[in-house]
C-alpha cells in the first residue's frame, strides 16, 4: 500500500504536470498516462464500494442472508449471481463488496458467484459493449458469464460440503426474515446525519484496505506492462484459433486491467482479430485470473486453496465457451 500508492499518486500528478510531450521517453509517458487513466476509471467504483461496505455494516446479518438465500443452495447461488449482475461497480469495487458479504456470512459459492458475475456487467460497460460489438453479442456475453458464475458458485459450495475447501466461519443459521422491516427497524438505531455518514464512509474505506493495496499494486504493474509491451500485437497474434485463444488467456492473465479498460481491448479482439470467443475470454478470464482478486480472497478467507481455486474452476469453462463462440462466429 505505502509503496504503490505514492507511486500511483505521483504518476497521476506527473501526467497532469507533464501531459503529452516529446521531451520525455515514451515509456515514462506511458506509465504516467496509465496512472492517470486507471485512477480516472476506478475512483468512482472504489468510493461507491466504500459507501456500500459502510451501508452493509449497518444492515443486520440476518437480513443480508435472507436476501441472498440459503448458503449452499441453488437458489442462494442464483440470487448472488443476479446481485453481482445488477450492482453497477467496477471489478475492484465489486471485490470490496464481495469481501464484506463473506464477512457477513455468505457461503463461498455465493461470494464466488457474486464476484464472477460482476466485473464488466455494469450498465455503463454494457452500453459501451453494445456500441462496440453490437447488442446480440453483448447479450450473449452476459448470458454466458451468468452461466459460468452460477456453475462456479455451485462447484465451490460442493467442494466446501466435501471438505476440499474450508467453509465460511462467519456463516450463521439461515432464517428467512422480512428484509425491509428488519432494515427499517435497525436503521432507526443509527445516526444518519452528514457527519455520521462521513464516518461510515471512512470506516468502509478502512475496512477495504486489504483490497485497496492490491488495487494500487495492480495499477503499478499495468503501467509497467503498458510501457514495455507493444499493444499492436493484440490484433495480429490473437486470432480465432486455439493458439490465439490460449495466447489471449496468457495476455489477460499477465496484463491486469480494470473492467473499464478491458472492454475496449475485448472489442479490439472482436473487431480486428475477428475472434468473439477471444474477446469473451479476455473479459471473463481477466477477472478469473486477477491477482488483486486472488490475493484479496486469500487475505479475507485466510485460505490459499480458495483463492487458487478461482482460476482453477472458472478458466476451463471460459475457454470452452470462448472456443464455441469462435467456431460459431467464424
Amino acid at each position: 500500500m505505502w509503496t504503490c500508492l505514492p507511486a500511483v499518486v505521483l504518476g497521476y500528478l506527473g501526467f497532469l504536470v507533464i501531459g503529452h510531450t516529446d521531451q520525455y521517453p515514451d515509456w515514462l509517458g506511458s506509465m504516467l498516462h496509465t496512472s492517470y487513466e486507471m485512477v480516472n476509471a476506478m475512483w468512482w467504483g472504489i468510493l461507491s464500494a466504500a459507501f456500500f461496505v459502510g451501508i452493509l455494516g449497518r444492515i443486520p446479518r440476518e437480513a443480508i442472508m435472507s436476501v441472498l438465500g440459503r448458503g449452499g443452495s441453488k437458489r442462494g447461488i442464483f440470487r448472488a449471481t443476479l446481485a453481482g449482475l445488477l450492482l453497477d461497480l467496477c471489478n475492484h469495487g465489486i471485490l470490496m463488496v464481495a469481501m464484506k458479504l463473506y464477512e457477513r456470512g455468505a457461503s463461498i459459492g455465493q461470494v464466488m458467484a457474486f464476484l464472477i458475475a460482476s466485473p464488466w456487467n455494469s450498465l455503463t460497460l454494457t452500453l459501451i459493449l453494445v456500441g462496440l460489438i453490437g447488442l446480440q453479442w453483448t447479450l450473449l456475453f452476459i448470458l454466458a458469464s451468468l452461466v459460468i458464475a452460477w456453475i462456479s458458485g455451485w462447484i465451490f459450495d460442493r467442494l466446501c460440503d466435501r471438505g476440499v475447501l474450508p467453509g465460511n466461519p462467519n456463516t450463521v443459521e439461515f432464517d428467512d426474515i422480512a428484509f425491509w422491516p428488519s432494515v427499517k427497524a435497525s436503521w432507526k438505531e443509527h445516526d444518519w446525519r452528514p457527519k455520521a455518514l462521513l464516518q461510515m464512509f471512512w470506516g468502509g474505506l478502512k475496512e477495504s484496505r486489504m483490497v485497496l493495496r492490491w488495487v494500487v499494486f495492480g495499477v503499478v504493474l499495468v503501467a509497467l506492462i503498458r510501457a514495455f509491451v507493444p499493444p499492436e500485437s493484440f490484433g495480429v497474434w490473437f486470432g480465432a484459433s486455439m493458439s490465439g485463444l490460449l495466447l489471449t488467456l496468457l495476455a489477460t492473465t499477465l496484463i491486469e486491467v480494470c473492467s473499464e479498460g478491458s472492454s475496449p481491448i475485448a472489442a479490439d479482439l472482436f473487431n480486428r482479430a475477428g475472434a468473439p470467443g477471444n474477446a469473451f475470454t479476455f473479459l471473463m478470464a481477466g477477472a478469473a485470473t486477477d491477482y488483486t482478486e486472488i490475493m484479496a480472497l486469500k487475505d479475507t478467507t485466510r485460505s490459499w486453496k480458495i483463492a487458487l481455486f478461482l482460476p482453477l474452476v472458472t478458466v476451463p469453462q471460459v475457454l470452452a465457451i470462448g472456443w464455441i463462440m469462435n467456431v460459431a462466429g467464424a
